[in-house]
């Protein structure tokens, strides 16, 4: 029967083509690959920061407490949900309620708390949930009574979209079985600092267009359950294929591709949204898209950028080439001492090293790669002493290279990240030991001396099989010793390093992870070597395909 699919929160923030493919019977048999260790750690450290967030709650609120067990079956955690329901138990933790088979919803919520009149939702979750500002409505991390929220001067609520929405499904399930308070349609969040609740009105107009979360939700999850409802019964697909910025994580892509290639989808080389306009227009493969003229005006509404360099892209994926030029002449900021500064941090937790690599005219102090690094598990204060030793030695080449008429300039692969956590180091370690304050900090970060190589090759070359470092270093002959080499590898080699699942650190992999950073600083100094001058003779000009 149809009112058979039921579908949980996440749908709602999922591809459209996924949520088909997961309900397609066809695809039953399709193996997909082994689950990636790094989300399956990221479970477990949810898991463990939920379970952490339990004990306290429970401690700061006496009373009768209800925990549903996981390890029981599924159908014995819906039936110990509603008899505390039943029996208006003060707090549910680990609840999962009973299914709305005629609505397609099924799902839980870590915890439920009553109010009198009814029961709220409260996620736990492993995120930032608020960022430095005012407005957010919040209580005590141990307050479970959203009555006592107020506005906080000294927290903003942080875009987690997912969160609201995720709060809207328990909301309707509680509906669907009679326990939903009547008077609010109030959900609360405890984030990854797990110092408030933040709680959210899921009925105010806070979403674009001034509609309510539940109003957000109501529509997507309609939605999502079409989608479902068509494969599971056979119907013709309501969600075709197309590269969206999820798939690179989501284990049906290599399904995905496959279909994609075959077709020659013009989603290969323009976002998605993008790609449904052309689709809409007639120009579905990209093929069709290289054959338009360079200087063509969008035949539909466009939002990534010049179209002319959507057509080059299609020309260059056409002919294999990973990097074309923008640009007739390009151009790379450079200075007679120059230092290229990557860092490595573990998710929200902090950075844990600041890599650089000093090279150019000798100012008296050892050139090549240096580390700043803290070995103890994440968050911990040493990483302030790691960072201000960091920020004093970056201090000291800047201030020797003007002190004998020497250029300075410093260069990183993407500057939101190393600033993200430049200032918030500076706000976290405000006050400790060698830590700047947040103009020094602001001074360096808006100067010419501190350069985004990602910037410049956003500007002036166009790359048909992305921008990331890993894949436009080795355009400029530079290869990472680790064929492991990346983001996510680096995630599971740090909680190695440093012995953050109980075991002994692994000074193996602080090498590796040293070894790792170098190649990244090494690799961002090839890439702008490159392009200060055989880039004009390798990579072809847009205007020439």
């Amino acid at each position: 029967m149809l009112s058979e699919v039921l579908l949980d929160a996440g749908v709602v923030t999922r591809c459209r083509r996924r949520v088909h493919l997961e309900h397609d019977p066809a695809m039953r048999k399709v193996e997909l690959p082994p689950p990636d260790p790094t989300i399956e750690q990221r479970i477990a450290d949810a898991a463990a920061h939920r379970a952490a967030i339990a004990d306290r709650l429970r401690a700061a609120n006496p009373g009768r407490w209800v925990t549903v067990p996981a390890e029981l079956p599924a159908t014995d955690w819906v039936w110990l949900t509603e008899r505390a329901l039943a029996e208006g138990v003060p707090f549910v933790w680990g609840a999962t309620l009973p299914a709305d088979r005629a609505a397609g919803r099924r799902g839980g919520v870590e915890l439920l708390v009553h109010t009198g009149a009814g029961y709220l939702p409260v996620l736990v979750v492993r995120h930032r949930i608020t960022d430095r500002g005012e407005g957010a409505i919040t209580t005590a991390l141990t307050d479970l009574d959203p009555g006592n929220a107020a506005v906080d001067p000294e927290r903003k609520v942080r875009s987690q979209p997912r969160d609201q929405l995720r709060l809207a499904h328990v909301r309707r399930l509680l509906e669907a079985a009679g326990h939903a308070e009547p008077g609010r349609a109030l959900g609360g969040v405890i984030g990854l600092d797990a110092d408030v609740v933040l709680w959210h009105d899921l009925t105010a107009p806070t979403w674009p267009g001034g509609r309510t979360a539940l109003e957000e939700y109501d529509t997507r999850f309609a939605d999502r359950l079409a989608v479902a409802r068509a494969a599971a019964g056979r119907a013709a697909p309501l969600a075709e294929p197309s590269r969206v910025l999820e798939c690179r994580r989501c284990p049906w892509w290599s399904t995905c591709e496959a279909e994609l290639m075959r077709a020659r989808d013009v989603s290969l080389v323009v976002r998605g949204e993008d790609a449904a306009e052309l689709r809409k227009a007639g120009i579905a493969t990209v093929d069709a898209l290289a054959a338009l003229g360079s200087e063509t005006e969008p035949p539909v509404p466009w939002t990534g950028g010049p179209f002319a360099d959507a057509v080059a892209l299609a020309r260059a994926w056409l002919a294999d080439l990973a990097v074309v030029r923008r640009v007739p002449e390009v151009v790379v900021p450079r200075a007679d001492v120059e230092v290229d500064i990557d860092m490595e941090s573990f998710g929200d937790a902090g950075a844990y090293l600041w890599g650089c690599l000093l090279s150019g005219v000798d100012i008296g102090m050892p050139r090549g790669y240096r580390a700043f690094a803290t070995w103890e598990p994440l968050p911990t204060p040493d990483e302030a002493r790691s960072f201000a030793e960091f920020w004093a030695w970056l201090r000291e080449v800047r201030a020797r290279a003007a002190a004998v008429g020497l250029t300075f300039r410093a260069y990183c692969y993407n500057a939101l990240a190393e600033n993200r956590w430049l200032f918030g180091s500076v706000e976290r370690f405000a006050g400790m030991p060698g830590v700047p304050g947040r103009a020094e900090v602001t001074e360096f970060v808006e100067s010419e001396a501190w350069v985004d190589l990602f910037q410049c090759v956003s500007d002036q070359f166009l790359c048909a099989q992305g921008k990331g470092l890993k894949v436009v270093a080795p355009v400029a002959g530079f290869r990472w010793r680790d064929p492991e080499a990346g983001g996510e590898a680096s995630m599971r080699w740090y909680r190695a390093a440093v012995g953050m699942d109980g075991g002994i650190p692994d000074p193996g992999q602080r090498e590796r992870l040293l070894r790792y950073n170098e190649d990244d600083v090494r690799a961002t100094r090839a890439l702008r070597t490159w392009m200060s001058g055989p880039a004009m003779s390798e990579a072809p000009f847009m205007a020439d395909l």
